[in-house]
């Protein structure tokens, strides 16, 4: 079950608190300890493309857009 999904079916299970408690014992994405899963962009939470030099954790897409207000500038 991928991350996106979860958060769907979570959001569909809150009003149902014995079924929410049987999906989270069952379901829970298992926490990661390494691996490309563990590191999320802090904006959208992508897996892929990340930027983590600096301590920044943006995927590529969110850099792209944030650059030019931390300091960053583009070079052609």
């Amino acid at each position: 079950m991928t991350y996106s999904d979860f958060k769907k079916v979570f959001k569909q299970l809150r009003t149902k608190t014995f079924k929410l408690n049987k999906f989270m014992k069952f379901n829970a994405p298992k926490k990661r300890s390494c691996g490309a899963a563990k590191k999320r962009c802090v904006r959208c939470g992508r897996i892929g493309a990340h930027v983590g030099k600096y301590s920044l954790d943006y995927c590529r897409q969110c850099f792209r857009e944030v650059a030019p207000t931390i300091g960053f500038k583009k070079y052609n």
